[in-house]
């Protein structure tokens, strides 16, 4: 009877580790390249971003928003989302990965009611496979929640743009993962993909700057609709 005691234990343990690796389903977590990635070279850009906070420090409580230029880019930010308590923390062309090297820095200190997360473009321009990019997705998504388990995390789906229209099978599939793994695990997914696009299926071409690539305001109004209601 001990034996079979002992026994049922351990099936327990390993049954109950099993679960809190399934993070993607019945497999354990996905792939990245978080071991293999260089993010030296936003170094600067983050101390800009160390001192900007050192001198006007983000409000308690605040809607911390992090990524890629999409994000750096949004300057009106306060203005679209009046009485909330709002900060800015997208770097350049910056991927997954850098967000998660430098969460520590410009992310976790801060506190946030709320992260607003937009990355994973660049990471498909540099011809990683959408399957590594959902598994730096997931690993950065992760580490946020294992260090702000108290904060609500919403993760931007990635944006369909003319320059970069023929990676759109690559970003459909991609996008797919991410709000299946989102919906599984109380994440906000965003999803302005579908938004961006005219009848013709095509990306709006007027919600673009000259580049094709970034958007202009017509394009950050959109988004502006899209991500309001999950700010209340």
């Amino acid at each position: 009877m001990a034996v079979r005691e002992k026994r049922f234990g351990w099936a327990a343990l390993v049954l109950g580790a099993l679960v809190l690796l399934g993070g993607t389903g019945c497999h354990s977590l996905p792939r990245n390249t978080l071991g293999t990635h260089n993010s030296a070279k936003w170094e600067t850009e983050i101390q800009s971003l160390e001192a900007a906070a050192q001198t006007n420090p983000p409000p308690k409580d605040c809607v911390l928003f992090v990524g890629s230029s999409f994000v750096k880019r949004w300057r009106t930010l306060a203005e679209d989302f009046p009485g909330v308590p709002v900060v800015n923390h997208g770097f350049g062309g910056s991927q997954l990965a850098d967000s998660y090297h430098f969460a520590e820095r410009i992310v976790t200190p801060f506190h946030p009611r709320q992260v607003v997360l937009y990355a994973g473009s660049n990471d498909i321009n540099a011809k990683k496979d959408p399957a590594l990019v959902f598994g730096n997705l997931v690993a950065l998504l992760t580490k946020l929640r294992a260090a702000l388990p108290q904060t609500r995390l919403s993760y931007i789906s990635v944006a369909p743009t003319p320059k970069r229209w023929e990676q759109v099978d690559k970003v459909r599939r991609f996008n797919r993962e991410a709000a299946a793994y989102c919906q599984k695990h109380g994440i906000d997914f965003i999803d302005i993909f579908p938004l961006m696009l005219g009848p013709d299926g095509q990306p709006k071409p007027d919600i673009f700057v000259e580049d094709r690539l970034h958007m202009n305001e017509k394009g950050y109004a959109l988004w502006r609709e899209a991500v309001a209601p999950f700010l209340k």
